[in-house]
C-alpha cells in the first residue's frame, strides 16, 4: 500500500475542531492513532508468523504456557492472563492442538478442569516465532530507546487507569 500524502488522523483532527469539539479532539486523535499503530504491529507479527501458521493471539498462548513453571495452564487461568474471553481461548486451543504444539490434560487439582499443556513441538516452534519476532518486529519500532521507554510508560498509565490492573 502506498503511503497517502497527508496524515488522516490530523485532518480528522482538524474536521473535529472546525465542527465544535475542540476540547475532544486532542483524545479523537490519540485514540485513533493507538488504534492504527495496532494495527500497524499486528500486521508486522502476523507476517512473521504467517509461516509458522500462527496468529499473534496463538502465538500469546504458546508464550504464555513457555513461561509458565510446568508448560501447562488451566484454560481459564490462559484467558485472564491474556484478557480475553474463554471461548477465545478454546478457539486457540482448538487450533493449537489441531497443529500438535498443545494438549489438553486434566487437571489434577480439579477433576472438572482441563490444562492446556505445551508440546515438545510447541516450545520449538514458539522459540523459532519468538528470534524471528525479535529480530523483525520487537527490535526497531522506529523509535528511539528513550521513545520506547516513554511511550511504554504512558501507555501503561491509561492501561492502569482502565483498571487493567492492580499497582503494587
Amino acid at each position: 500500500m502506498q503511503p497517502l500524502r497527508f496524515d488522516p488522523i490530523d485532518e480528522a483532527k482538524r474536521h473535529w475542531e472546525d465542527h465544535g469539539w475542540k476540547q475532544a479532539s486532542p483524545g479523537m486523535a490519540v485514540i485513533t492513532s493507538v488504534m492504527r499503530v495496532q494495527q500497524i504491529f499486528l500486521q508486522r507479527a502476523e507476517e512473521v508468523l504467517r509461516p509458522y501458521e500462527l496468529t499473534f493471539s496463538r502465538y500469546e498462548v504458546l508464550m504464555l504456557l513457555t513461561f509458565s513453571r510446568k508448560g501447562r495452564l488451566p484454560l481459564s487461568k490462559i484467558g485472564e492472563r491474556l484478557q480475553v474471553h474463554g471461548s477465545s481461548v478454546t478457539n486457540a486451543i482448538d487450533r493449537l492442538e489441531r497443529q500438535g504444539f498443545v494438549r489438553r490434560v486434566p487437571n489434577p487439582s480439579d477433576g472438572r478442569g482441563t490444562l492446556a499443556e505445551l508440546s515438545a513441538a510447541g516450545r520449538r516452534i514458539a522459540r523459532r516465532a519468538t528470534d524471528d519476532l525479535n529480530e523483525l518486529v520487537f527490535a526497531d519500532l522506529g523509535l528511539t530507546d528513550r521513545d520506547e521507554t516513554m511511550l511504554y510508560r504512558v501507555l501503561r498509565r491509561v492501561r492502569a487507569a482502565a483498571g487493567d490492573f492492580r499497582e503494587g
